[in-house]
């Protein structure tokens, strides 16, 4: 088993900027994919950003350029930079585990083995 904690949500202005922190325990964290994942008010989930487990980063086109995301695995922590955010970056952001999963599958919700509770992320206009 893995858990993940979410921390570092919050309310900001457009074009300001959040990290987000996700916090892993069980499990050694650094054989595992971590991906963030987001899901805004009547919408499905999507994927944000996603780093495998040999260190590849991935990002959803809505996102490239402004996000970053990256891992400390001293810390068990993956944590996602935001900045220049957008109203519609509005959403619940969920950090997300995989073992050992391929660039293809960190896009794959469905591919995820374990989910954090997720954390809000709300963009004012």
């Amino acid at each position: 088993q893995v858990q993940l904690v979410e921390s570092g949500g919050g309310l900001v202005q457009a074009g300001g900027s959040l990290r987000l922190s996700c916090a892993a325990s069980g499990r050694p964290f650094m054989s595992y994919s971590m991906g963030w994942v987001r899901q805004a008010p009547g919408k499905e989930r999507e994927f944000v950003a996603g780093l495998d487990w040999s260190g590849g980063t991935y990002y959803a086109d809505s996102v490239k350029g402004r996000y970053t995301i990256s891992r400390d695995n001293a810390k068990n922590t993956v944590y996602l930079q935001m900045n220049s955010l957008k109203p519609e970056d509005t959403a619940v952001y969920y950090c997300a585990a995989q073992y050992r999963g391929s660039s293809q599958r960190l896009k794959l919700n469905q591919a995820y083995d374990y989910w954090g509770q997720g954390t809000q992320v709300t963009v004012s206009s």
